[in-house]
């Protein structure tokens, strides 16, 4: 397969995130991910995020711009994105934004969905919309036909929990498009870093 796309992983899309706002070596990627909770959305663990890093040097995604030594630690070797990095980012959230069989991935692209442009983020979320009331749909007939044959309900427990679920999704997701398609919804990367992040990215090197 040559589609450097389809091979990333969650934790990739993560990790090609964060170079997309500035260098970064492994330990600081490490440190912000943990200090943004982003251990909600992917593991992290140091074998696998230098394991990440390293596919993603080898598929041309990311690139070594320097080596540094402080005192006695270890050396770190500072990564950059590629132009091909960012744009596999932007395809990838494309990608699973209007799935609904992979929930892990549709967390990680709707962190990462201020990337694409405000229109194209509504047409692949009304898109995912109408994925999702389409399952509920076909989950509440075949509740209500299992019910009509006898199943007994106890055996129906998880299909509620389904359904409620998806009526959940449903409903914030009629809440939330009209606040993105509204012009005064800030939308993309702040032109300046705010101060939280500029600490947050001290307190990594650290």
């Amino acid at each position: 397969m040559n589609d450097p796309v389809a091979r990333l992983t969650p934790l990739g899309v993560a990790v090609l995130a964060l170079l997309s706002e500035g260098d970064m070596h492994p330990y600081e990627m490490i440190r912000l991910m943990h200090f943004r909770r982003d251990d909600r959305l992917v593991t992290i663990t140091n074998g696998t995020v230098y394991h990440t890093v390293g596919r993603l040097e080898r598929a041309g995604l990311i690139a070594e711009v320097g080596v540094d030594r402080d005192g006695n630690r270890p050396e770190r070797t500072t990564y950059t994105q590629t132009d091909a990095g960012a744009a596999a980012v932007l395809e990838w959230v494309r990608r699973e934004l209007p799935r609904v069989d992979r929930p892990a991935e549709f967390r990680v692209a709707l962190a990462e969905v201020h990337g694409l442009d405000r229109d194209e983020a509504i047409e692949l979320l009304r898109a995912r919309r109408a994925a999702l009331a389409a399952s509920l749909e076909s989950l509440e007939d075949g509740h209500r036909h299992a019910l009509d044959k006898g199943v007994p309900e106890q055996y129906l427990i998880e299909i509620g929990r389904e359904a409620a679920l998806l009526h959940a999704e449903l409903a914030w997701m009629d809440a939330m498009l009209p606040r993105i398609a509204d012009p005064d919804f800030a939308w993309g990367r702040d032109e300046a870093p705010s101060e939280r992040y500029l600490a947050q990215r001290k307190a990594a090197r650290q």
